[in-house]
């Protein structure tokens, strides 16, 4: 049965504007639409009435891109669990619900506009040391040709699924990407070919990640079960142990 449903939602002309929070109504809602199908349609609703659409984030709508980073209902992603807002669908929610959608919220994810904020700060701590140096001066040497055990290959992917949407930092109290950047150091601590920068990277991603302004792990979880992808808290415990090693090498 289709729904009809009140949307709460932020809306914030730019980055300085204080904003708000705006009622909507729609109608005629499927359960089997996606959450950002249903937000198109109320923004197909605002344009026909000379209004100003809402502004979210989108691009891939599989999930895997981590754009449409939503807080729905006071949960990121809101409150179905391993799936991004576009993979979210209506059928989680009941006909006459009154559902709020705000940005993440924290002071390294400003607003750039309505539910649109700034993730960069995710990128900076990528390039502080999330890649490895690779020769490709004609001695490279085939992957398969280095044995990797199989429990730190899994290990090793399961941190790579990962896709930067920053649920772990909306979800947390302190807004610690702890979470995220204990994946990224993972991803190449368990493998061969990130042990070469392996000191520089885990002192350079944390120090960046507290120069972007978020706060600190207390162990609260949160991060790991709003994460649409599951990455463990083990991540962080990882990231902590190359940290100290780091540490007392320098």
């Amino acid at each position: 049965m289709d729904m009809n449903l009140t949307l709460k939602i932020w809306r914030q002309k730019n980055a300085s504007d204080k904003g708000s929070m705006v009622d909507y109504k729609v109608s005629d809602i499927s359960p089997d639409m996606s959450f950002l199908e249903m937000l198109d349609v109320l923004n197909e609703q605002l344009i026909n009435n000379d209004e100003e659409p809402v502004a979210f984030d989108h691009d891939c709508r599989e999930g895997i891109c981590g754009m449409c980073s939503l807080y729905i209902n006071g949960e990121a992603h809101g409150p179905d669990r391993g799936v991004t807002t576009c993979q979210l669908h209506m059928r989680m929610f009941k006909d006459g619900d009154t559902i709020t959608i705000e940005p993440f919220r924290a002071t390294a994810f400003p607003v750039v506009k309505d539910l649109i904020v700034d993730r960069s700060s995710f990128d900076r701590i990528q390039h502080a040391g999330g890649f490895i140096s690779v020769n490709t001066s004609g001695n490279t040497i085939d992957a398969n040709a280095t044995p990797i055990n199989k429990e730190d290959a899994d290990d090793a992917f399961s941190a790579a699924t990962c896709i930067g949407c920053g649920a772990c930092v909306a979800s947390c109290k302190n807004s610690s990407a702890m979470l995220f950047v204990g994946a990224k150091v993972s991803q190449f601590a368990l493998l061969p070919q990130g042990k070469i920068e392996a000191t520089d990277r885990v002192l350079n991603m944390v120090k960046q990640m507290d120069d972007e302004g978020f706060g600190n792990c207390t162990n609260t979880g949160a991060c790991e079960v709003e994460c649409p992808k599951g990455i463990s808290l083990e991540n962080i415990a990882r990231m902590n142990r190359e940290y100290l090693a780091a540490s007392l090498k320098g």
